[in-house]
């Protein structure tokens, strides 16, 4: 079953003023320089919403003798509406959309990228890897790849951007996603256990993103002046405090519990059902998928924070994955998590699978929740399953 919402709004941050009474990882003296930081994110949400309860509506319309008469899924999840791609559009197109407004605003051109990263769960075809797809709709002509981790995929992206950052291959990654979920949807449902399977779905959501990654000290732009003072505040807060307080991608800590890769599955198109359309809807066990997310425990969140030489004290905001209004509490509690520095978006935007992180980063950049030195913990969790903490100074 899926959990009741829980009463979680989105209050202004509460900085806290005297340090948790609760034992935290002591952060060490001298934290590693980091080698990239975040630049600027986007987010493209189609126009075209759908109403979650009516969806349901219809649903039993449709299925009489299967989906229930009275909107469960809306009810039980908090989910209230969800953005839909229009019919002709492909997931690279979100992803393009997202990109050329954070290649804007930066104040660069495609062929100012060194590499593109295409991170999502959805693809536009099998091959050839997406991220060709969405570079040549671009126009960036630098090598490109596909990196795919079901709903932890732009967070993976951003850790593959920043290791090969840091070997000297590349100063400028272009971190690009674009979801569309809702055309893994089933909607004709033969039986109460394929609709028990199917309601997951009703909740996702489409949306491109977009993470400009780069090079600390790179600068940002072709060299003006937005790009000099953001070099030059970094420079002179090095000098203030030399070891405290580097901007960039502080820490992070992944792990994964293989074994329960089958708890959420869409399982066509590969070879194991490479032509069968009954395989080609999601297929999710939202009860068994919830019970392996909280067995992982804290440990990725306390290893990335002590790494980083921060608390949760230190914490302004914590962007997580959300699949529910009500798990959101869920995740407060195991993962030690505080509610006020979290931002709610599932509840009017649905599951936007790795679109999530990028979308709670623009939100609160837009609402001023998010300032340049604030401490970012990004939480991932995604299918197969995983979860993923990185500790970002903005």
């Amino acid at each position: 079953m899926l959990p009741e919402p829980a009463a979680v709004l989105n209050p202004a941050p509460a900085r806290p003023t005297e340090p948790s009474a609760s034992p935290q990882p002591a952060p060490h003296q001298h934290s590693p320089r980091p080698v990239a930081r975040i630049v600027d994110v986007a987010v493209h949400l189609p126009e075209r919403t759908r109403d979650v309860a009516d969806a349901e509506r219809d649903l039993h319309r449709r299925n009489p003798k299967v989906a229930p008469r009275l909107p469960m899924v809306s009810r039980l999840t908090g989910v209230r509406r969800v953005h839909v791609a229009d019919d002709d559009q492909q997931a690279s197109d979100l992803a393009v959309a997202a990109s050329r407004t954070v290649l804007d605003r930066a104040g660069l051109r495609p062929q100012d990228v060194d590499l593109l990263i295409f991170a999502s769960a959805t693809q536009d075809m099998i091959e050839p890897a997406t991220s060709h797809i969405t570079a040549a709709k671009l126009g960036v002509r630098a090598p490109v790849m596909d990196v795919k981790n079901a709903c932890n995929s732009v967070l993976n992206g951003i850790e593959v951007a920043e290791a090969l950052i840091g070997t000297g291959r590349y100063r400028r990654v272009l971190v690009a996603c674009g979801e569309m979920p809702t055309r893994g949807v089933r909607w004709d449902v033969p039986d109460r256990r394929t609709y028990a399977m199917s309601a997951a779905g009703y909740t996702m959501s489409d949306a491109g993103a977009a993470v400009l990654v780069e090079a600390t000290g790179a600068g940002s732009g072709t060299g003006g002046a937005d790009a000099f003072e953001d070099d030059l505040a970094a420079e002179l807060a090095r000098l203030v405090e030399p070891t405290d307080r580097p901007s960039g991608i502080l820490a992070s800590a992944f792990t994964a519990e293989s074994q329960h890769w089958d708890v959420g599955m869409l399982p066509s198109g590969g070879t194991v059902n490479p032509r069968d359309p009954e395989r080609s809807y999601f297929e999710i066990d939202g009860s068994r998928l919830r019970e392996a997310f909280l067995a992982l425990g804290p440990g990725p969140v306390g290893q990335a924070l002590d790494q980083a030489g921060v608390t949760m004290d230190d914490v302004a905001l914590v962007a997580v994955h959300q699949v529910a209004v009500g798990y959101l509490e869920d995740v407060h509690r195991a993962l030690g998590v505080p509610a006020d520095r979290t931002i709610v978006t599932v509840a009017d935007h649905g599951n936007i699978a790795s679109a999530t992180l990028p979308l709670q980063l623009a939100t609160a950049l837009e609402s001023g929740r998010l300032r340049r030195g604030d401490v970012v913990l990004l939480l991932g969790l995604a299918g197969g399953i995983s979860m993923g903490a990185m500790v970002v100074r903005w």
